[in-house]
């Protein structure tokens, strides 16, 4: 019976190691992407100094698993690497952007997504009327929280031509759940005219 016990408590052990490891490696992960969100952005401001605004804008294409943007959250007091493409390895970087969407200031739908679990932890908290702010390259864009919808997980229906700007951001739902969630949390927010 003795012997039990102790199993009981290595193999705690073990999955505590484990998870700890896992946590402080994102951790670690995240904290790179921000380093290189951060040069990626000053690299590029220097970079397209010469351009026209427009013609930044509407030329900007970061290469696949690039930081190239911020997503600053004002209400959690966070700000989140921000990569391109959705795959498990951007995802597991930072905010990931969905490839065949458009960028802030270009005038359609913009995606990007998260981990409920580490970059998007606490986004819960997130009530209509609050505020992303995504730093670009060639400019910061601050969007407003106007709608939340929670639909499948493998439901595409919210990616496609919405006419006008609109941020959509994607987080696995329940907030809560522990292993792989059946839905997806969708934050529909709109530009913040000045």
């Amino acid at each position: 019976m003795k012997g039990l016990a102790n199993l009981f408590i290595i193999v705690g052990l073990a999955l505590l190691s484990w998870f700890g490891y896992s946590l402080y490696q994102q951790e670690q992960m995240h904290s790179v992407t921000m380093e290189e969100a951060e040069s990626a952005l000053e690299y590029l401001r220097q970079e397209n100094g010469s351009a026209t605004l427009e013609e930044e804008i509407q030329q900007f294409s970061p290469d696949a698993h690039a930081a190239f943007g911020l997503l600053h959250v004002p209400k959690l007091d966070r700000s989140i690497g921000i990569v391109e493409g959705t795959d498990p390895d951007a995802l597991n970087k930072g905010v990931g952007h969905m490839s065949s969407t458009v960028f802030p200031g270009q005038g359609e739908q913009i995606i990007l997504s998260g981990h409920r679990d580490t970059v998007f932890k606490n986004f819960a908290e997130l009530e209509l009327g609050d505020t992303f702010i995504v730093e670009m390259p060639y400019g910061d864009y601050m969007y407003e929280i106007r709608e939340t919808e929670i639909v499948d997980a493998d439901d595409t229906s919210v990616v496609g031509k919405m006419g006008e700007e609109v941020l959509v951001v994607s987080t696995c739902y329940p907030f809560s759940y522990l292993g792989n969630a059946p839905e997806r949390f969708v934050f529909y927010a709109y530009p913040v005219l000045e």
